[in-house]
């Protein structure tokens, strides 16, 4: 691994959160702890999962929400999400993959290449999904650098789709087993859903808290912590998020927010947002508006509903973890209604002003059906701003006055 620049990626992640943070005098305490973890994201984390691996456990990276890391972290597994969010491994990338895919996909695949992150290094089995061709392709390249698995996700939600997600979870629990050398037992599969709804769960409360007028903590804050929840020990984020929705309720009885009350609330939908990409809600939140909510797979998406275990054993945890990922409504299904509903409920739930629906360049699924949002939002007079970016910094002015242009429009 490239340590130089390893080191120089840390220092850039710390110096520029706290540069594109806006107020923080304002901010909640339990915020200290994710940004110590932000801070060491590519380190504190990773020396643990070395420890770990020398007792020896492995490693599993994953790029989607569809992986079920009950299924890992029941064979004494560990679970990192691996996404890129920065510019700088994009033309490395560009050298194997065409230009004309979207620059999460690129980031990920450069910083393989330039060998600066150390996820990859450490990995046992990188696992990838179909969500989108982009995806299935680049991930036949990955294999040249990385010992790599892909699941199947339907792209349908039938009875057959089901059935085909079933046995895709199936062969899955076996390729988890090979790996790791332990048994998923029905004891251990229990033990490990109950940790990934107990993290569920305390998001989900820290969402529920974001509805308050004046919102008592950022929006900016709020996607740092969901985006460490695809890095950080699954428990101990619980514990931390449980600890700071303690002090954010206390915050909202005293009527103590990030912005002052009456702040239009924004809605952010469409393509996940992973460290350090942090542009969009930098940008919102600094021209006079507060994001209440991300319909995206580091938001809504990610928190979904408990697992709903409807019999005893091991095939009725596993359908119930089907079950529960059919819920999730990614634009990579078709037809998808849910979708669109998921965003009109949620407008209204978050008392959402107006939603900002951004996705990624080159991004076909989500950047398509941005088109049936808008109508469908048009229908009941909730205001729509479309913004389609990457990962540079080139476009942040125009950004910024389309922004403050829709927040002039959400006002009147």
């Amino acid at each position: 691994m490239d340590l130089e620049r390893h080191n120089l990626l840390l220092n850039a992640l710390s110096t520029l959160y706290s540069t594109t943070y806006l107020s923080q005098q304002q901010r909640p305490k339990g915020m200290e702890y994710f940004d110590s973890v932000v801070s060491e994201v590519h380190g504190g984390r990773v020396k643990e999962l070395v420890e770990q691996r020398a007792k020896g456990d492995k490693v599993f990276v994953t790029f989607c929400i569809y992986v079920p890391d009950e299924m890992i972290i029941a064979a004494n597994g560990s679970w990192v999400g691996l996404c890129g969010g920065a510019d700088l491994t994009i033309p490395k990338a560009e050298e194997v993959l065409p230009r004309n895919l979207c620059p999460l996909l690129k980031s990920s695949f450069g910083f393989k290449l330039e060998r600066i992150c150390p996820y990859f290094q450490v990995a046992d089995l990188v696992v990838g999904e179909t969500t989108c061709d982009s995806k299935k392709k680049a991930f036949e390249l990955l294999r040249d650098y990385v010992p790599m698995y892909v699941m199947e996700v339907p792209q349908r939600k039938g009875d057959k789709d089901l059935e085909l997600w079933l046995s895709e979870l199936y062969t899955f629990k076996d390729k988890v087993e090979e790996v790791t050398g332990n048994k998923i037992t029905s004891e251990k599969l229990a033990q490990a859903i109950a940790v990934v709804d107990g993290r569920r769960a305390a998001l989900e409360r820290l969402f529920a808290l974001r509805r308050a007028d004046p919102a008592p903590i950022s929006g900016l804050d709020a996607l740092l912590i969901m985006q460490l929840a695809f890095f950080d020990d699954p428990s101990r984020l619980t514990t931390q998020v449980n600890a700071l929705c303690d002090e954010l309720e206390e915050r909202v009885k005293q009527g103590k927010g990030m912005a002052p009350k009456g702040t239009p609330h924004i809605l952010i939908a469409g393509t996940p947002m992973v460290i350090p990409n942090w542009k969009v809600h930098s940008i919102v939140e600094t021209s006079g508006a507060v994001i209440v909510c991300e319909e995206s797979c580091v938001g809504t998406r990610f928190l979904t509903s408990a697992t709903q275990v409807g019999g005893d054993g091991l095939d009725a945890q596993i359908k119930a973890i089907a079950d529960r990922q059919f819920n999730i409504h990614c634009a990579c299904f078709t037809p998808n209604d849910e979708r669109i509903e998921d965003i009109l409920r949620l407008s209204k739930e978050y008392n959402a002003d107006g939603v900002i629906y951004c996705s990624l360049t080159f991004c076909q699924p989500f950047n398509v059906e941005a088109e049936k949002v808008k109508r469908a939002l048009g229908k009941e007079g909730i205001p729509m701003l479309i913004l389609e970016t990457d990962y540079s910094e080139g476009d942040t002015g125009q950004l910024k006055t389309r922004v403050e242009a829709f927040l002039e429009q959400v006002a009147q």
